[in-house]
C-alpha cells in the first residue's frame, strides 16, 4: 500500500507546482564544482547510514528531470546526467515535485499505482524522496533515497534526509541570491556605462544637428542616443517649430482644445471616484 505523508517544513508554498504549463521554462541554476562535490559528499554519507544502495539528488532541467548527483554506492544503477522527459514520466520523483510533498513507497511491487513505475525496471521497489525548492518556493529537483528491496524507512531515517535536505537547501538559497545580486549588479554597471557615455564632448553638427560617433559617421541625434543607451526616442514639435509650420492661431487652438479635453477627462475621472 502506497503512503504518502504531508511532510512540509517552513518557507515550503502549499500550491500545487504547475511545471507542465510552463511553455517558457528557466535556465537551470549554475552551481560551482565546489558545490557538487560538497553535495556528492552529502549523498554519499546519505546512502551508507541508511544502507541503501542509492541517494540522488535530482534536477529539473528546463522540459526534463535529471539525475544531478548520484551516491557512489555499490549496486546504484542510476549515473549523473541520466534524464527523462519530466511531465508524465511515472517517476516517484515527478509526484514529489508536483505535490511538494514527501512520498514513501515501502514496496512498489505490492502498490497498483506503483507496480509499473520506470525505477522498478531497475530493481529500484522503494522510495523516500523530498521535494528541492528555492527560496521563492520554485523547484529545483527533489533528494531521494531508493532501495532494491521492501524498505519502510524509520522516522529517524526521515529525520536524517531532513536535515540533509536543509544544507543542500542552504546552498541553493545563497546560489540563488547570488545569481539575483550578480544580475542586479551587471544592470547597475550598464547604466554606469551609459553615463559615462553621455559625460563625453559629443560633436554635433551647427547646421543640421547630427552627431559624429566614434567611428566618423554623422547620425540623427535620436539614433546616437538609442545606440548608446537604453532610451528610446519619440518624435513631436515645440511651440516654436510649431507656429512656424501650422501659424500662431492654430498652435493656440490645438492647445486649447488638448486643456479642454484633459479638464472633461478630470471631471470624468472624479466622478467615478
Amino acid at each position: 500500500m502506497q503512503i504518502m505523508m504531508d511532510y512540509q517544513f517552513a518557507r515550503r508554498s502549499n500550491m500545487d507546482q504547475e511545471i507542465c504549463n510552463r511553455s517558457e521554462p528557466s535556465e537551470p541554476l549554475n552551481v560551482p564544482n565546489s558545490v557538487i562535490n560538497k553535495w556528492q559528499n552529502t549523498v554519499n554519507t546519505m546512502a551508507k547510514l541508511m544502507d541503501v544502495p542509492t541517494g540522488l539528488i535530482m534536477r529539473l532541467n528546463k522540459h526534463d528531470i535529471e539525475v544531478y548527483v548520484s551516491s557512489q554506492t555499490e549496486g546504484n544503477p542510476y549515473n549523473p546526467g541520466d534524464h527523462e522527459h519530466f511531465c508524465g514520466s511515472g517517476l516517484y520523483c515527478e509526484t514529489v515535485i508536483r505535490t511538494n510533498k514527501m512520498l514513501l513507497v515501502p514496496n512498489a511491487l505490492t502498490d497498483e499505482h506503483w507496480c509499473n513505475n520506470p525505477d522498478v525496471k531497475l530493481n529500484m521497489i522503494s522510495y523516500l524522496g523530498f521535494p528541492l525548492t528555492f527560496p521563492d518556493g520554485e523547484p529545483f529537483g527533489t533528494m531521494c533515497v531508493l532501495d532494491n528491496k521492501e524498505n519502510t524507512y524509520n522516522d529517524n531515517f526521515i529525520e536524517l534526509i531532513k536535515n540533509f535536505l536543509l544544507l543542500i537547501e542552504s546552498d541553493l538559497e545563497l546560489l540563488h541570491y547570488n545569481k539575483i545580486l550578480g544580475e542586479e549588479n551587471k544592470l547597475l554597471s550598464d547604466y554606469i556605462d551609459e553615463i559615462q557615455d553621455l559625460r563625453e564632448i559629443v560633436p554635433i553638427c551647427s547646421c543640421c544637428k547630427k552627431v559624429r560617433d566614434e567611428k566618423g559617421f554623422w547620425q540623427h541625434v535620436e539614433h546616437y542616443l538609442e545606440k548608446r543607451t537604453s532610451a528610446q526616442c519619440s518624435h513631436g514639435l515645440c511651440d516654436e517649430c510649431a507656429e512656424k509650420l501650422y501659424g500662431k492661431e492654430t498652435v493656440m487652438r490645438i492647445k486649447k482644445r488638448a486643456e479642454e479635453r484633459e479638464k472633461e477627462r478630470k471631471k470624468e475621472s472624479k466622478a467615478q471616484n
